[in-house]
């Protein structure tokens, strides 16, 4: 309950308002980018922030720094068409020197021909978010706020931002009319066999510290589910892996980036029923995506305990449209 509370407390403090304009982005509707590359494997990390104290009151550290490093070198090592980081990327934004550990990480990417795109979480907002927008922002500078796709072999990916107290409400409805407007335009797009969706906090979620978040489900779940070629919403916040699934389309929390690990309901105590509840998880993970045939193949690579070894120990199919 301690924890909670802090957590809430804190992210009210993250949401003061802050405009579009003063960010000085732009929305350009339906715009794709398209990477020619034999290497077609996208990565998706989320929650890379380093504990905070008011955290380890109530949650316990386990090397989490360390687990962070080991996931970006075991990404490179792997080299992905595009690495996806869906949130929480520090844990003070707004602070400069939060920011040189993933400074050295993207750096290293980067150099090694590796496109790296963000959305905002909560952490990256905290307390002084138009200072933690703008540090955002010189790491992503590709980030618009109320949403942007990247397509790579003929998977879409839209990130959107629920950061939602922290739009205000014309970006709230901007968000949402260039949100459905993507994905008709994506919906009509041959070139495109499918579209991941994908924001920092989970509209699903069993975890006993942030829970599910119903916004999430009204904003941009209720439109997911009505566009055929969706079939996977990606999201993090809940630093564990859950694998969930409604009508046949798939969702994925994937908040193993090196954030401290919160438990979550089990058995009968589970909002919803987590595919994945029966195995044993790994604390740290990323996941992979690569369009087969017929179908996304979706790997997590988990750290091993002593951090030596990535393990592929989770694997889906889903299919495509």
């Amino acid at each position: 309950m301690l924890l909670r509370a802090l957590i809430t407390v804190s992210v009210a403090c993250a949401f003061a308002p802050f405009s579009l304009a003063a960010a000085g982005r732009s929305n350009v509707e339906g715009t794709i980018t398209t990477r020619d590359s034999s290497r077609v494997t996208l990565a998706f990390i989320s929650d890379t922030q380093a504990p905070i104290i008011f955290e380890t009151l109530a949650l316990k550290e386990r090397n989490n720094t360390e687990a962070t490093a080991f996931l970006f070198s075991a990404i490179n090592s792997m080299r992905p068409a595009t690495l996806f980081v869906l949130g929480d990327v520090v844990s003070l934004g707004f602070h400069e020197s939060s920011w040189s550990d993933i400074d050295s990480y993207l750096a290293t990417l980067r150099k090694n021909g590796i496109p790296v795109y963000g959305i905002m979480g909560n952490h990256d907002v905290m307390f002084f978010s138009k200072s933690g927008e703008e540090r955002f922002l010189a790491r992503f500078p590709d980030y618009v706020r109320t949403g942007y796709v990247r397509t790579v072999d003929s998977v879409a990916v839209v990130l959107m931002n629920s950061n939602f107290n922290a739009l205000s409400a014309n970006e709230k409805k901007f968000q949402q009319a260039w949100y459905q407007s993507a994905l008709d335009s994506l919906e009509r797009e041959p070139a495109v066999r499918t579209v991941i969706v994908s924001c920092h906090h989970s509209p699903y979620s069993n975890s006993t510290v942030v829970g599910p978040n119903p916004e999430a489900q009204q904003q941009f779940v209720v439109r997911f589910m009505a566009t055929p070629k969706c079939r996977l919403f990606v999201s993090g916040h809940a630093h564990a892996f859950e694998h969930f699934r409604f009508n046949g389309k798939d969702f994925l929390v994937i908040g193993g980036g090196g954030g401290l690990q919160q438990p979550l309901k089990q058995g009968k105590e589970m909002d919803y029923a987590d595919i994945s509840a029966s195995m044993k998880k790994p604390m740290f993970h990323f996941l992979t995506v690569r369009r087969d045939t017929d179908s996304l193949v979706v790997v997590s690579h988990g750290a091993s305990e002593d951090l030596t070894t990535v393990l592929d120990w989770y694997r889906v199919a889903v299919p495509l449209h």
